[in-house]
């Protein structure tokens, strides 16, 4: 790009801040007339309630502002990257979406879209692609050259289906044809795709995987979605509790994702989770037991009451076995008989913690509601922990910005 582009793209950052969602809910709506297929990849649940418009419009603002020097993007490119690779995105979907973001410039933007400001945006745009989709081919690489690795959709079956509270149910997939399957890093997804009969289309939902790392099975825990307003996300997951048993199949993708415990971890590690955003921690501590780490390891989890509270005996169970196990959960309410067991009550506050050690050089992984997370972190940068040693996972498009 000239330097006379990059300034005509840096102009459009007002522009793009007062009309970012307007242009990006035209941009999906445009490009789903055109390819009603593509609805079988986008996720239908993030569309309806504006959380995928949104994203795209943050991430399309921050392309912009950055435009002289995108690299400073690339740990957002990795974890979009990690996305893409598990929805099975190739080179051949960003020449439609870059078609159709570039009409919708034209068409939303009007008289303000001249012609040196969408040839700018063309070049822009074409520049991001060759960032991303050339990110996501190392990425698709690192899938083939794993041991029993792949890449694209991949048949499962349900071998067990086991009950872990009133709302999850943990599913253990394995391979349809009897073959082993790449091992994830402690804090991966991956993703599930079924036929949901209410849309007529398949979809795809990501989820985090709950075991320990194994080459003979995946185990996901799932979350039973209840009230009125049940989006997509919701239907795949209520469609696994209601009417996907033992023995029935499903499409993965191979496990992805960069919220993941490093190989190397030399200091105290504590893990936070609220609800069923306990899945990817509960990987970590698996594995941080299995290696034997030195450090402590402490477990933070806050749920609404027992009913809902799913592995309670599992964690329990660790940290009564290994001495650098610590413990403490919250429930919203908790009764006498939780409180006379340790329970402790409210929404999970670390300040409400006797005797908790917040070690500065150690690493903290939240996970949870963005709410929750927003203000374990909060709560966490005022104890005067690094950011950089704050890890966090926003289940859906990631709209939050807190590092």
């Amino acid at each position: 790009m000239t330097t006379d582009q990059k300034a005509l793209i840096t102009a459009t950052v007002p522009i793009l801040r007062e009309n970012g969602l307007l242009l990006t809910k035209y941009f999906y709506n445009r490009m789903f007339i055109h390819h009603p297929d593509l609805k079988n990849i986008f996720n239908m649940g993030n569309q309806k309630t504006d959380k995928q418009q949104m994203a795209l419009a943050m991430a399309v603002l921050a392309y912009a502002e950055n435009i002289a020097d995108p690299k400073v993007l690339m740990p957002v490119v990795d974890r979009i990257g990690h996305k893409h690779v598990s929805l099975d995105i190739r080179p051949e979907h960003y020449r439609i979406v870059g078609h159709h973001l570039l009409a919708s410039i034209q068409e939303v933007l009007r008289d303000a879209a001249t012609p040196d400001i969408v040839d700018a945006w063309t070049i822009a745009y074409n520049q991001l692609a060759a960032i991303m989709s050339g990110h996501e081919s190392g990425l698709y690489q690192e899938k083939t050259s794993q041991m029993h690795g792949w890449t694209g959709w991949r048949p499962f079956k349900v071998e067990r289906k086991v009950w872990e509270s009133e709302e999850i149910t943990s599913f253990y997939l394995v391979p349809v044809n009897g073959g082993k399957v790449a091992r994830h890093v402690p804090g991966q997804f991956i993703s599930l795709r079924i036929f949901l009969p209410e849309m007529q289309v398949n979809q795809a939902r990501q989820y985090s995987l709950s075991s320990a790392p194994d080459d003979s099975y995946y185990r996901i825990s799932v979350k039973r979605e209840l009230g009125k307003e049940i989006d997509a996300n919701g239907m795949i997951s209520n469609r696994l509790h209601d009417h996907v048993s033992e023995g029935d199949m499903v499409d993965l993708t191979a496990p992805a994702g960069n919220f993941v415990l490093p190989e190397l971890l030399d200091a105290p590690v504590t893990l936070i989770s609220g609800g069923v955003g306990l899945t990817p921690l509960l990987s970590m501590l698996y594995s941080l037991v299995d290696k034997g780490h030195p450090f402590p390891i402490t477990w933070l989890h806050g749920c609404r009451n027992e009913r809902v509270h799913a592995f309670k005996k599992q964690v329990a169970e660790l940290a009564d076995q290994h001495a650098q196990v610590r413990h403490h959960i919250f429930y919203d309410l908790a009764s006498e008989t939780d409180q006379a067991a340790g329970i402790l009550n409210g929404f999970l506050d670390i300040q409400g913690i006797d005797g908790l050690e917040l070690d500065p050089n150690g690493h903290y992984f939240l996970c949870g509601p963005s709410v929750f997370i927003s203000k374990q972190y909060k709560d966490l940068v005022s104890a005067g922990i690094n950011k950089d040693n704050i890890h966090f996972e926003e289940f859906g498009p990631q709209v939050l910005s807190l590092n």
